[in-house]
């Protein structure tokens, strides 16, 4: 695999990621460890698994790191509706961020195909 900056898709969850830690930094103080760190953890983790698998040996590592990604992706998903909900994340900032992720998941699941099933 090449290295993880020549790809659109890290380029595009890292843009994801300082999407969410801008929208987090005026959570009030008792989420700094609640929410506001599961969204950041999870959005960091989707470029982290990105350029672990284009360090794997193995197509098969490398899917399965993809894999996780769009975990991640969802993961992410999941707790920016929460914020919305709760009022931490005003709703077009959450679209926006939604957008983003939409984005990521799609660019994943290409270069995931590009691997094959096997």
């Amino acid at each position: 695999m090449q290295d993880f900056r020549n790809l659109r898709v890290w380029h595009t969850a890292h843009a994801l990621t300082l999407s969410v830690y801008r929208a987090t930094s005026d959570f009030p103080a008792g989420e700094r460890y609640g929410l506001a760190s599961q969204l950041r953890r999870a959005a960091a983790s989707i470029g982290a698994n990105i350029a672990e698998g284009c360090g794997r040996s193995s197509d098969a590592d490398t899917r399965r790191c993809l894999h996780i990604a769009i975990g991640s992706v969802c993961e992410l998903h999941n707790h920016v509706l929460l914020a919305r909900d709760l009022g931490l994340i005003e709703e077009s900032r959450a679209n926006g961020i939604e957008s983003e992720l939409t984005l990521v998941r799609r660019m994943l699941l290409r270069l995931v195909a590009r691997f094959g099933t096997r």
